[in-house]
């Protein structure tokens, strides 16, 4: 996983002029780079960086040397963890709100679910639907009235946000355990 320094290090790059107006947070990215582990496609750094940084298209020598080593390092340590059997640890802010990290969190995941959703749900749309429901609940994203609903129930907001390392750990079984 990744020490502070390195945390720091990513929001830097994420803030940084062009992009740091459209930019997720480093909760929004870790959102991206999980979804990009447990899903049906992993994603390659540019593709990462464009979506952490809300760009249309991104090259690779867009991409810094620095943001390209440390959510390689990000990704090989949730992969490890979940060959491990072990239930992926979201990142927790140091200070601040942490029901706002978390909805920049599912909103990152979310974006890039949504980038490939086609993908997500071809094999088992209802069982993968009903996986991502935290998620999508707890983004923010959607104006749907139950998912507002949700949110704004602080028990059924907390019992989705502790869904959440279980329901990561199945869509993890689900596109990369054999039958």
């Amino acid at each position: 996983m990744l020490n502070n320094d390195e945390i720091e290090v990513l929001e830097d790059i994420l803030f940084a002029e062009p992009w740091g107006e459209e930019s997720l947070d480093f909760f929004g990215l870790h959102g991206v780079v999980c979804a990009s582990v447990v899903g049906p496609r992993p994603l390659d750094t540019p593709e990462i960086f464009r979506l952490a940084t809300g760009q249309e298209s991104v090259s690779p020598a867009d991409v810094p040397e620095a943001f390209t080593r440390l959510t390689e390092q990000l990704s090989r340590g949730l992969a490890h963890s979940l060959d491990m059997g072990q239930a992926l640890e979201l990142p927790e802010p140091e200070d601040g709100d942490p029901m706002n990290a978390l909805e920049n969190w599912c909103a990152g995941f979310v974006d890039s679910f949504l980038e490939y959703e086609d993908e997500w749900l071809q094999d088992d749309e209802a069982g993968t639907a009903e996986l991502l429901v935290p998620m999508l609940t707890l983004s923010g994203l959607f104006d749907d009235e139950d998912f507002r609903k949700a949110r704004e129930d602080e028990k059924v907001a907390q019992q989705m946000a502790e869904a959440l390392p279980d329901a990561l750990t199945d869509l993890y079984l689900h596109f990369h355990a054999p039958d």
